[in-house]
């Protein structure tokens, strides 16, 4: 019996019918294992984007920063030495002026100023306290030269030893400190030599009128010392008793500046502590050096309401005068006074540091991740803080870290944090 075989296109169909009908049960599969995958993808935890900053070393300093006050240093108030008719003072406030030669009032006197005998003996001693107060001022300024002097050429050798690292940085900034006190020193001694000298001709001059046939001719007032007219209590003419108070007079390039601190902070502070004087008007920051920190505190009430106790910190200028010309008496300023200084420190950003119990720690990025660790922190500003122990030059730590960060937690740098 013949037997056909099948035709080639019945084979072909019958090898590829299947095929279509098992693609067609896989696809399911497939779609759904790429949903999961998506999905898994998408509930992928992803790496936090953080901010992070290197640990670095540099230095620290660490300060109270306050609002502060110009002051002159050595100012003077002309009183009236005797009651009389004041003529009008025509002098305004920043008139320059000369010790002895500047007439600043005229006290016209019509002879009252006559003494009798218990009256002019009693000016006779003041004339004999003047002398002997101008002779204390000599024997103080003489020895205050001297030590100024002194301290001068021991800051210039040390100066020379320092350029040759003969010496410690501590030791040039206790030399320099002795000579810039023992140079305000003798300013102050210059400065009450000149009033003891005004007081003394004043004294005689009033003693010399007060004698029978001393005259009547008005009396001329001048200033004690060489500066500036800084107020004008009375400028219309009346009649003034003995010892009003006519003008004030100083140098307004001799500045100190009075800084009012908490007096808690006031305790830390030492004298010779540097300060530096900033929001003054001028581009760059001034120095100046703590002289005292005043030993009594007093009570104000700040912006909130609360009672505060403080204490006023008083500091000289390093700078000379040509680097604040403009800079007056009463002028604001704010002071950062420097309580600790620390050369190359490891030092991170305040804020990557956080407490737990009694512990400090921070989060250090590590593979992409983040790793806990517990350091040991030392001095802080406010924006730096020195690291003890616990962290290494170069690690980066997170800064600000927030309540999704955890020790192995993913991360990525979102920004990195200026040192």
């Amino acid at each position: 019996m013949k037997t056909s075989s099948p035709s080639p296109v019945g084979r072909d169909a019958k090898a590829n019918g299947p095929a279509p009908r098992r693609w067609r049960r896989r696809w399911p599969w497939i779609a759904g294992a790429l949903l999961g995958l998506l999905i898994a993808a998408g509930l992928w935890p992803r790496p936090l984007p953080v901010e992070t900053a290197a640990a670095s070393r540099g230095d620290l300093l660490v300060t109270v920063d306050e609002e502060g006050m110009t002051r002159v240093k050595h100012r003077y108030v002309i009183p009236a030495p005797i009651a009389g008719q004041l003529r009008r003072i025509d002098w305004k406030a920043g008139a320059e002026v000369e010790a002895g030669t500047t007439p600043l009032a005229v006290l016209e006197t019509s002879g009252a100023d006559f003494l009798d005998a218990r009256s002019l003996a009693q000016a006779e001693a003041r004339v004999r306290g003047a002398e002997a107060n101008r002779a204390a001022a000599a024997a103080r300024r003489e020895r205050a030269a001297a030590a100024e002097k002194r301290y001068a050429d021991e800051f210039g050798r040390l100066r020379r030893l320092r350029e040759q690292g003969a010496i410690s940085a501590q030791e040039f900034d206790a030399a320099e400190m002795q000579a810039a006190t023992a140079r305000e020193d003798e300013r102050a001694a210059r400065f009450a030599l000149q009033v003891a000298d005004f007081e003394l001709e004043q004294a005689r001059a009033l003693l010399t009128r007060g004698r029978p046939g001393g005259g009547a001719a008005p009396l001329v007032i001048g200033s004690p010392v060489s500066g500036r007219i800084l107020r004008v209590y009375q400028e219309s003419e009346r009649v003034v008793p003995a010892g009003f108070a006519l003008l004030e007079v100083g140098d307004p390039a001799d500045l100190e500046v009075r800084i009012e601190v908490l007096s808690r902070d006031g305790v830390v502070i030492r004298p010779g502590a540097r300060v530096i004087v900033d929001q003054w008007g001028g581009a760059a920051p001034l120095e100046a050096r703590v002289r005292l920190v005043e030993p009594s505190a007093f009570t104000k009430v700040s912006a909130l309401g609360v009672e505060e106790q403080r204490v006023y910190v008083v500091a000289d200028f390093v700078d000379p005068i040509e680097r604040r010309p403009t800079l007056g008496d009463n002028y604001r300023v704010e002071g950062r006074i420097v309580v600790w200084a620390g050369r190359d420190v490891l030092r991170v950003p305040a804020g990557t540091l956080f407490q737990r119990g009694a512990a400090w720690q921070v989060f250090v990025v590590e593979g992409g991740r983040a790793v806990l660790r517990s350091v040991r922190p030392g001095h802080s500003n406010g924006l730096e803080t020195e690291i003890l122990a616990g962290l290494k030059e170069g690690e980066r730590v997170i800064v600000y870290p927030g309540d999704k960060v955890a020790d192995g937690v993913r991360v990525r740098t979102l920004s990195v944090a200026a040192p």
